[in-house]
């Protein structure tokens, strides 16, 4: 059966709210989920998950440190998470703080890893992103990229 993880880097708490609401999402589409922080996950980790979701809050218009160092880490099995589902989604403090191009530097981690990657055509087109705490649109968002992920991974890992 398929599975998925939700990783996230989160000090202030924002992008844990963020990945706790995509993991329920996730696991009411039936696909079992896991919700950890990056420093509980070990790179090779990663190769027993079909959905990848990866969070970070946005530090210089980048992903934070340890969510990098988790994707410098897969290059020792580098082509191994081909194939597998990937979505990432991101906080800041500020409109035009970064969030895109953090959501938009984890995607490129993903693409070059093989991994598939689903765009929205609704809403936040590249993932979830919340200036601050996580308000009801940020919510609903993280609610539809979720279910977004489990159906599009049961399809290509059932």
């Amino acid at each position: 059966m398929a599975k998925g993880i939700v990783i996230y880097y989160s000090r202030s708490g924002n992008t844990k709210e963020m990945a706790q609401i995509i993991a329920e999402a996730m696991n009411k589409a039936d696909l079992p989920t896991e919700c950890k922080p990056v420093n509980k996950v070990k790179a090779e980790d990663l190769l027993g998950y079909d959905a990848i979701v990866v969070g970070s809050p946005t530090y210089y218009g980048h992903m934070a440190g340890p969510v990098k160092e988790l994707f410098d880490e897969t290059v020792s099995f580098h082509g191994q998470l081909d194939g597998k589902v990937g979505a990432a989604f991101s906080s800041a403090a500020n409109i035009g703080g970064g969030n895109e191009t953090t959501v938009m530097g984890i995607i490129e981690a993903m693409l070059i890893s093989g991994m598939i990657v689903q765009g929205d055509p609704a809403g936040d087109h590249y993932g979830p992103v919340s200036i601050g705490r996580p308000d009801d649109r940020v919510k609903e968002q993280c609610l539809r990229r979720g279910q977004r992920v489990a159906e599009l991974t049961k399809k290509l890992h059932s």
